[in-house]
């Protein structure tokens, strides 16, 4: 039989994960979906770095379809064996692979590709999620989701409370209860949809 103490901590397990869920989708939802795998601090392109300086095409072809090799490896190929050669060429070529190796990728994500994004430019809790992955520690990403979700949520609640008080004083006061309650309900359904169905990218 679990003790209370077992019991309280189960529940706070899945408190934290529902969360972590809601968080996640909330970031899915509001960030384009952009500035991650085509910016130059992103996994496909720090991937597709490494692969020409090692010379190994095969670190960039989990980034893409298998239909999409025959067009991405010769163009990797090409452009390492410019790389000791006329460096501004060797740039124009860099560039054209790397935007070609991530427009198709973008196209497997089903997403648009709105060209090459500078390091620095991926959310910042993206980042966290990748050094997650790096150093093992899941917990203090937990923690990160969980506090933004629990602020942003409480912000359009707490928002849309207040003006509810005064919704039917002026139309004005009306239309600025409306939007809020929108945006206030609309988070909710989307946490509906995510336990619902999963969190997906959205274009």
């Amino acid at each position: 039989m679990k003790t209370k103490k077992s019991l309280l901590s189960t529940k706070s397990a899945k408190t934290l994960f529902v969360l972590s869920l809601i968080a996640l989708f909330s970031m899915v939802s509001i960030q384009p979906a952009s500035a991650h795998c085509d910016s130059f601090d992103g996994p496909a392109l720090i991937d597709a770095a490494k692969a020409l300086e090692t010379n190994n095409v095969e670190l960039i072809k989990k980034w893409i379809r298998a239909e999409d090799e025959t067009t991405v490896v010769p163009l990797f190929h090409k452009t390492y064996s410019l790389k000791d050669g006329d460096a501004e060429i060797y740039e124009i070529v860099k560039t054209h692979f790397y935007e070609t190796f991530v427009r198709l990728h973008r196209e497997m994500e089903g997403a648009t590709f709105t060209g090459l994004k500078p390091a620095g430019t991926t959310a910042h809790i993206t980042v966290m999620s990748d050094k997650a992955l790096e150093n093992g520690d899941f917990n203090s990403l937990l923690i990160a989701l969980n506090k933004h979700v629990n602020g942003q949520l409480t912000e359009k609640y707490d928002k849309t409370a207040a003006l509810y008080k005064v919704k039917d004083r002026s139309v004005e006061e009306g239309r600025a209860y409306v939007e809020a309650y929108v945006d206030y309900t609309h988070a909710v359904e989307a946490v509906h949809d995510l336990l619902e169905s999963g969190g997906h990218h959205h274009h």
